[in-house]
């Protein structure tokens, strides 16, 4: 019976252990989302990582975007930068923003006129990927 359990538990962390790396690296191909532009702009992280592991559900995050400020939001759960589906909500449910619409495009920059509070939902393609750790950062341009 220890043995059963010693073992149960040695799966269980490998589980989790090999989980934490693949987020380790989703969390270096989304950093470089965040800084990639093509006109040699800067994006600088708001200091957050917002991770979940997915198995055919959401995740939420709630945040706030201030006026003023142009944003980049990146998300991403693997090689392939299409993975994820972000979808951006203001308190009231309306959408204001969808990747969906634009190819599960990996980021999208924006600029913000007056301050809100949003509701960030971010998930999985199901057509591409059923379950795994999705990555988003978002950064602002100074």
């Amino acid at each position: 019976m220890k043995f059963i359990t010693l073992l149960i538990i040695t799966f269980i962390f490998g589980m989790v252990h090999a989980q934490n790396q693949d987020c380790e690296g989703i969390v270096k191909d989304c950093e470089a989302l965040l800084t990639k532009t093509d006109d040699g702009s800067t994006f600088i992280s708001d200091g957050q990582v917002y991770t979940a592991f997915l198995d055919r559900e959401k995740a939420e995050f709630n945040t706030t975007f201030y006026g003023g400020a142009t944003y980049r939001l990146a998300a991403s759960a693997g090689s392939k930068e299409n993975y994820v589906i972000f979808t951006i909500k203001d308190q009231e449910g309306n959408i204001l923003f969808s990747n969906k619409n634009y190819r599960n495009a990996p980021y999208w920059d924006f600029e913000v006129e007056n301050t809100i509070p949003v509701v960030i939902t971010t998930e999985l393609d199901m057509d591409l990927k059923v379950t795994g750790c999705v990555v988003m950062m978002i950064g602002f341009n100074n």
